[in-house]
């Protein structure tokens, strides 16, 4: 049994909603890094739904492979600046963040 294409694009397509939503709308900076993962991995199941249905399966797992690999490495480098901040201030609230203003 297959799952059609329609119905994978659907499910990404809320899945990259609830990520914008939340990017947008959170304040929190953890969530927010929570919510542009949620992003890639929808654009992840979109490179491999579309290859598997459009081309060959192996390129859109080598591009979903490198997408996972810039997740990883923008999740670690969000939480370090994350922990920094933590560090200094107690709170990791991005509306009372100020440290890059003038």
């Amino acid at each position: 049994m297959t799952i059609s294409l329609p119905v994978i694009l659907a499910v990404s397509a809320v899945m990259f909603g609830f990520g914008v939503y939340g990017a947008l709308t959170l304040r929190n900076a953890i969530r927010i890094l929570m919510c542009v993962e949620l992003i890639l991995n929808s654009v992840n199941i979109n490179l491999v739904a579309f290859s598997r249905y459009l081309a060959d399966p192996a390129q859109g797992q080598i591009f979903t492979i490198f997408v996972m690999t810039v997740a990883a490495a923008e999740a670690a480098v969000g939480l370090a600046i994350i922990l920094m901040i933590a560090r200094q201030r107690s709170h990791i609230d991005i509306e009372r963040i100020n440290l890059l203003k003038w």
